[in-house]
C-alpha cells in the first residue's frame, strides 16, 4: 500500500453475516458496535449507509463510513472472516456455538480515481421499510444502484433523503469498483487473486473472540488480548495498533 494510501481520512466498512444463522447477525452486530464506538473513541465520524436487521437485534449485512485521520491505515487489517465462540442467548442447553461475520475494509476514492459513467448505471428508487415509522414509508426515499458493465448492486435506505441515500450508494460502488480494479491489477502482478474477506467458513478465520476464555486471538499474528467486554465496546486501540505494526 502506497503512502498516500497510507493518509486515506474516509474508509467504508461492510460487516456481514456468516456461519451461524441469529448468532451470526448478533454477533455482526456486536462487530458494528466495537467498531463504532472505537472510532468514536478516536473522534472519528460514523454514517451509516445501509443496515438490514433481524427481529432480535441482529445484523444480516450493515453498510457505513468512518471519516478521520488515518482511519483506512489503522482500519485496513480489521478485513476478513472473525469467528465468535460463546453460548449464545437463545441456547437453553448452555452449549458454545461457533459462529462467524466477515468484514470488509474498502478505501473511499477520490473523485478523481473512478470515473462512472451515468449510461453505465441502471437505478431504481421505491419505499424505505424499517425503522422510521410512516414517515419514511410515505417517500420514495430508498435506491438500488446497479453498475451495468460489472454487475455490482448497491442498496442505500437509511437516510431519509433520496438524494442522500443516492450519494451515499455512489460512495459505495465507486469504493467496491476501486477495490476490484486493484484486484484486477494485483492479479496481473502476482498471478493470484486474494480474496479479503473468503467464503465466511469457520476455517478462513483472522480472529477468534472466545467469550467463556474471555481472550481475543488475533491467528495472524499468534497473539492474544483479554477484556473481551471493554474491547466489544470499542477498547481495541491495542489490538489495532499492535497488528498494524506485525503487519508491516
Amino acid at each position: 500500500m502506497s503512502e498516500e494510501n497510507q493518509k486515506i481520512n474516509a474508509v467504508i466498512m461492510e460487516i456481514r453475516a456468516g456461519v451461524g444463522g441469529e448468532e451470526a447477525a448478533l454477533f455482526a452486530n456486536d462487530l458494528y458496535r466495537m467498531y463504532s464506538r472505537y472510532a468514536s473513541n478516536q473522534g472519528w465520524q460514523v454514517d451509516t449507509f445501509d443496515i438490514k436487521q433481524t427481529d432480535i437485534n441482529g445484523i444480516k449485512e450493515v453498510i457505513f463510513e468512518i471519516k478521520g485521520q488515518d482511519a483506512y491505515a489503522k482500519l485496513k487489517n480489521e478485513a476478513g472472516v472473525h469467528r465468535v465462540q460463546r453460548i449464545p442467548k437463545t441456547e437453553k442447553s448452555g452449549r458454545v456455538h461457533t459462529s462467524t461475520a466477515t468484514v470488509a475494509v474498502l478505501a473511499k476514492p477520490k473523485s478523481t480515481e473512478i470515473n462512472i459513467r451515468p449510461q453505465d448505471i441502471r437505478q431504481e428508487t421505491c419505499k424505505a421499510g424499517g425503522a422510521g415509522g410512516q414517515y419514511v414509508n410515505k417517500r420514495m426515499t430508498s435506491i438500488r444502484i446497479v453498475h451495468i458493465p460489472t454487475g455490482t448492486v448497491v442498496e442505500s435506505h437509511a437516510e431519509r433523503s433520496l438524494l442522500q441515500n443516492k450519494e451515499n450508494a455512489m460512495s459505495v460502488l465507486a469504493a467496491r469498483l476501486l477495490q476490484k480494479q486493484q484486484k484486477e491489477l494485483e492479479d496481473k502482478v502476482i498471478g493470484a487473486r486474494r480474496s479479503q474477506i473468503g467464503s465466511a467458513g469457520r476455517e478462513e478465520k483472522i480472529k477468534t473472540y472466545n467469550f467463556p476464555q474471555d481472550r481475543i486471538t488475533d491467528h495472524r499474528i499468534n497473539k492474544n488480548w483479554h477484556d473481551i467486554e471493554g474491547m466489544m465496546n470499542g477498547k481495541i486501540e491495542k489490538m489495532i495498533d499492535k497488528t498494524n505494526e506485525a503487519l508491516k
